[in-house]
Formats: C-alpha cells, sequence, structure tokens
C-alpha cells in the first residue's frame, strides 16, 4: 500500500443509466474498458443521484449537500451563490493540481458560456453541449475549428459529427493533454471529465451507430397499464408524453444510446493506456460515474423530467486502483453520489466539513466493511426544476424514498403519489400507491421521508459556540 496522496481520475458522463455496463450484467452494451474497470475494482450497483435533472444532481455532489439544502435545484439557473467550498475547492487546498474537462453546470449555459466560481481548478476546458452556440469560451467549438472543422454542419450531416470530430474525443485529448501538464508539476492530481454523452440528441458517430442492429436491442421496460399511469401523472412536469416503444421507435433510439456509450468507452481506454505508460496507473483511483439516467422508453418516456423510476435515478459508481480498492466485487449496498463525494475527500486525505452529507464509501472499497450495505435510505428530489414562465406554470416538486425493499414517490402538490415493492416488482410497474392492503406501509414511508427530509434540508444556521 503506498502512503502518498492517489491521483484522482473521476469520469463523469451525462445521462447514463445503470443498466449500460456489459459486466454488469448487459450483454448488448460494448463496454469493455469499464467492464475491465468492474473486474479490476468494486462497482455499487444500487447507486442514486439526488435528482434527475443536471444541475441540482451536480450541485449536490460537488457540495455534498442535498439540492434542497444547496438553495440550487433548477436547471437554467441564473447564479449559484452563497453555496460552501465545492469538493474541487477544498481537493485544490490539499494540496492537489486541479483540472475540469467537458460540462459543469452549476449555472446556465443559455446564451452564454458557464461563468467561473470559486472551483479550485486550474486546468479548466469547457464544453457545455456539442454545439457551437456560444461565441466565446467553449473550448470543444474552438478546437473542432482549428482542425477545419463545421460542428453545426456535421451535425445535420448522415454521418454525424465522426468520432475525430467528437466532443467526447476532444475531452480525451485534453485529458493526454493535462496528464502531460501533470507530469511536469510535483503535485498529485484530480482530473474530472464530464463529456456530454450519452445525453441526447442520439446522434453517435455513425460508424459507431453501424454496430448496433435494433432488431437486437431488448427494448425497453413498459407494459400498456403504463399509458394510463402516466396519463394520471401528466400534471407533474417530465420531457415528453407517454408512448408505446413501437411509436417510440425505442429499439433505434436504445441502439444510439448504446453506441453513444461504446464511443465514450474506448475514448476512456486512451486515458487508462497513458496512465499506464506513464506508470501513474498503481497510484490513481478511477471513478466511472453519471449526474443520472435517462428514461429510454421506459414506462413510455423518453428523456427526463420529475419521475424516479431507476433508469432515471440509478447511475453506474464504480471504482478502480490496483493499489487501494477491492477487485472484482460488486456491491448491492444502497449508495448516493453524495457518498462518491466524501469518498474523493476521504482518498484526498480531507477532513468531512461538520455540513457535510454523504459518508465515504472507503470502508468497502478496501475491504475492511461489509458490501452489503451502506445506508438504510435514499434520497432524490425535483423541486420547482423549471420556472414557472418556461413551463407553462406547471412547476412541479417531488421526492423518492427508497429503502431496501420499498421506493416512495410523493408529488407534492397534486396528491399523487407511487410506491412499489422492489423485491416482488423490480421494473416498477405495479404502483400500489392506492392499494388498500399496502397503506399501513405507505404511511409508514411516508412518516420515514417527512422526518428525513426535514433533517436533511433544513439548514440550522452556524455552528453553536454556547448554550444561549
Amino acid at each position: 500500500m503506498t502512503t502518498q496522496k492517489p491521483n484522482i481520475l473521476w469520469y463523469c458522463t451525462d445521462q447514463q443509466r445503470f443498466d449500460t455496463i456489459g459486466a454488469l450484467g448487459n450483454s448488448h452494451a460494448q463496454t469493455p474498458t469499464i467492464d475491465a474497470l468492474v473486474k479490476g475494482g468494486t462497482a455499487f450497483t444500487h447507486t442514486y443521484c439526488q435528482s434527475p435533472i443536471c444541475t441540482p444532481s451536480r450541485t449536490s455532489f460537488m457540495t455534498g449537500l442535498y439540492p434542497t439544502r444547496a438553495h440550487n435545484t433548477r436547471n437554467g439557473n441564473e447564479s449559484f451563490k452563497g453555496h460552501p467550498p465545492l469538493i474541487s475547492k477544498l481537493v485544490a487546498e490539499a494540496g492537489y493540481h486541479c483540472g475540469l474537462i467537458g460540462k459543469f453546470h452549476l449555472q446556465s449555459s443559455g446564451k452564454r458560456t458557464e461563468p467561473r466560481l470559486d472551483d479550485g481548478f486550474t486546468f479548466w476546458k469547457f464544453s457545455h453541449a456539442p454545439r457551437d452556440d456560444w461565441k466565446e469560451g467553449h473550448d470543444y467549438a474552438n478546437w473542432v475549428k482549428a482542425k477545419g472543422g463545421d460542428l453545426d454542419a456535421m451535425r445535420e450531416s448522415e454521418e454525424r459529427v465522426s468520432a475525430e470530430f467528437h466532443q467526447t474525443t476532444w475531452a480525451t485529448e485534453r485529458a493526454l493533454e493535462f496528464l502531460d501538464e501533470a507530469q511536469a508539476i510535483d503535485k498529485p492530481w484530480m482530473l474530472n471529465i464530464n463529456p456530454y454523452d450519452p445525453h441526447p440528441p442520439f446522434i453517435p458517430p455513425k460508424e459507431y451507430a453501424d454496430k448496433f442492429d435494433p432488431k437486437n436491442m431488448p427494448g425497453p421496460h413498459f407494459r400498456e397499464s403504463d399509458l394510463a399511469a402516466q396519463a394520471k401523472l401528466a400534471p407533474v412536469d417530465f420531457q415528453t408524453e407517454a408512448l408505446t416503444p413501437k411509436e417510440r421507435g425505442a429499439k433505434k433510439l436504445q441502439a444510439l444510446y448504446y453506441a453513444m456509450i461504446a464511443l465514450i468507452d474506448d475514448q476512456l481506454a486512451r486515458i487508462i493506456q497513458r496512465l499506464d505508460e506513464t506508470g501513474e496507473r498503481e497510484n490513481t483511483i478511477i471513478i466511472f460515474t453519471s449526474d443520472h439516467g435517462e428514461s429510454l422508453g421506459d414506462h413510455g418516456l423518453l428523456l427526463k423530467g420529475c419521475r424516479f423510476y431507476d433508469g432515471l435515478v440509478r447511475v453506474p459508481l464504480i471504482f478502480n486502483c490496483p493499489d487501494s480498492i477491492a477487485a472484482n466485487v460488486q456491491s448491492d449496498a444502497l449508495v448516493e453520489l453524495l457518498d462518491m463525494s466524501a469518498t474523493i475527500l476521504d482518498f484526498a486525505g480531507i477532513e468531512l466539513p461538520e455540513y457535510f452529507q454523504g459518508m465515504s464509501l472507503r470502508p468497502i472499497l478496501s475491504g475492511d466493511a461489509p458490501t452489503d450495505y451502506h445506508r438504510d435510505s435514499i434520497r432524490s428530489e425535483y423541486f420547482d426544476a423549471l420556472a414557472k414562465e418556461f413551463c407553462n406554470g406547471n412547476a412541479s416538486f417531488a421526492t423518492m424514498y427508497r429503502t431496501k425493499k420499498y421506493k416512495l414517490v410523493v408529488y407534492h402538490r397534486n396528491g399523487l403519489g407511487e410506491l412499489f415493492n422492489l423485491e416482488t416488482d423490480p421494473n416498477e410497474f405495479e404502483n400500489l400507491w392506492d392499494d388498500p392492503v399496502s397503506a399501513e406501509i405507505k404511511n409508514r414511508l411516508i412518516l420515514e421521508s417527512f422526518n428525513d427530509h426535514v433533517m436533511k434540508t433544513t439548514d440550522v444556521g452556524s455552528r453553536r459556540i454556547a448554550p444561549m
């Protein structure tokens, strides 16, 4: 075991479901690089994000607070003020050379590049999305232009954006640049890579799309009863209406989605290869995760919004380091992305701040704790994610409370809810909310979730220094 602080390579994709990795049970995915991380490390198979959309989820794991506690609950926000130090700032203050590549999204990038915060990153290569919508400050678009490409034209072409010009490839090129820079600096480093894929639009390079035949895809989790269930939830904000898989063209979308992940896998391999070549692999913690999931046709839905089905809120979380992470371990413990954040601070030698709401996973990763338990319950939330002027007054407020056996969702403004027994109904088809037989468990879970909400979202102010 090494005594020096480890490097941290933190790869966070955008909108990638938990069930998209070959070594974790998806025979349709092509993910040999990620599979190797799973087999050589520890994968947490029941990891949940703290919101099913980008900004509150990313805010949560960058601050160590639930989104409502951090006061940053919606996409499209103008600013993010008064927050605690970001974990990247804490890691930088602990002596790390820190870099960010790609998306950040703690504030809106609408009609502007995202303003910098006091984030601790000295290497900053920004790309909110693989478009050319920003006059300045968008490193990816500038890179494409420098290579002689026209991003707008390529996006509309039959071939789409080739792997050569793709944002995922740009992220790798910038990562290799960072690693070269870090070699000359006598410091441990943390690199946070945030490609936009497999976020919609579902437009992988044609060369990757051709590797996946829609006819061979398994299709989404869907029953005809989903249409009525989603009609009942129509007052609650979501980006799409429910359609059957055939109407949606769900298998085609699934194939394109897997193609985008295959490109990610190939590009991640290049970064890991560089770590092997420079001898840094042994002392580098590799973390692979995503900010939230994607409906991908499940229950008739596409994209994201105020729902909490596993496809939307359950994400990959893999840790790998030959020197300090247990190998070939799959933990089914309940985990939150806040716990990933706490683990990063732990590996960086930083004592968790008093306010921090995540719990380090390091005892499980080191083999010093059982792999089947970390938390009693999980919390995820969606609070007024869109300002009323942008969603026809249909602002939504909801929380999910998940135990090992049950998932409870309360849609606070509508008197609606969902209750699933995940032991007997893992794909969440049988809503027990109105089931008289389940009334007692529903009421108990509502009380538990309310208490959980009060404890985790109430800011009690500054620390107490005297009895009165």
